[in-house]
């Protein structure tokens, strides 16, 4: 073990492997790698790394079979449950208060009546329908807009768009939210974050390339960007639903009407 770990760290983005302990199935055996990217991704990385201590682990025991290199306990590009409970690339969880006046005069509703919206459609509803990371009303939406536009890899969507959305009535009457989205997967280096729309969108986001002084702190800002612009269209289409204003707003403002 101690020999593959040193050989995971000749790639010197890949910081502090840790041990874990491999799932079974049988005689298959599905071991993790936990490490930190910095501000990558980090998929090539861990695939580097990974493929370095499985070649240490087959020199070490003869009779060790690699059948893929992957082998969906990621779990990348799927709907998991354990990328919803343990977490997969950036966990956060953002928070805001809307003054009772503003949900009044600009969204047209009502606190009581978006907490309600909240209950019945992206909690009651989402578990009925079984769902998996589920409990918003459009995060994904959010998700990829930002992710094309800052270069990240949209397929990625899948698992990023993992959240649990939530509003309640503050002791003064106003809306508190939040969203908790346990596995955003973002970088601020490699792949198409050096293409020049999206680095200049990187830049104005101030988390583009990678960090030196604290290295993580952009992906983990980038993390927060994503974050926040789901909250905001969770906030709005909640709202629209609240006051029924949905289909009206998409056939006033449809550029194909």
């Amino acid at each position: 073990r101690e020999e593959a770990q040193g050989r995971v760290r000749v790639y010197h983005e890949l910081r502090e492997a840790r041990e874990n302990l491999p799932d079974c199935g049988g005689e298959e055996r599905l071991p993790q790698a936990h490490v930190q990217v910095g501000d990558a991704m980090g998929m090539n990385m861990v695939s580097k790394g990974s493929l370095a201590a499985v070649s240490a682990l087959r020199e070490a025991f003869p009779t060790v079979q690699l059948v893929a290199l992957s082998g969906n306990m990621c779990t990348d590009k799927k709907p998991s449950a354990i990328n919803w409970i343990e977490g997969r690339g950036k966990s956060v969880v953002i928070e805001c208060v809307v003054k009772k006046s503003v949900v009044e005069r600009t969204l047209k509703t009502t606190v009581d009546a978006i907490v309600d919206v909240n209950l019945q459609k992206n909690l009651i509803g989402s578990a009925m329908s079984g769902s998996i990371g589920g409990f918003n009303a459009h995060a994904a939406n959010n998700v990829t807009a930002v992710y094309l536009a800052t270069g990240q890899d949209p397929a990625q969507n899948v698992e990023s768009s993992n959240c649990i959305t939530l509003f309640e009535a503050t002791p003064s009457g106003d809306l508190w939210m939040s969203c908790t989205m346990p596995s955003i997967e973002v970088g601020t280096v490699g792949g198409g974050t050096t293409l020049p729309a999206q680095s200049s969108m990187l830049s104005s986001v101030g988390c583009a390339g990678g960090s030196r002084s604290d290295p993580g702190s952009n992906a983990r800002r980038l993390a927060t960007v994503v974050a926040a612009a789901v909250m905001a269209g969770e906030l709005s289409l909640v709202a629209a639903l609240a006051a029924n204003t949905l289909v009206s707003a998409h056939m006033q403002h449809n550029r194909k009407k």
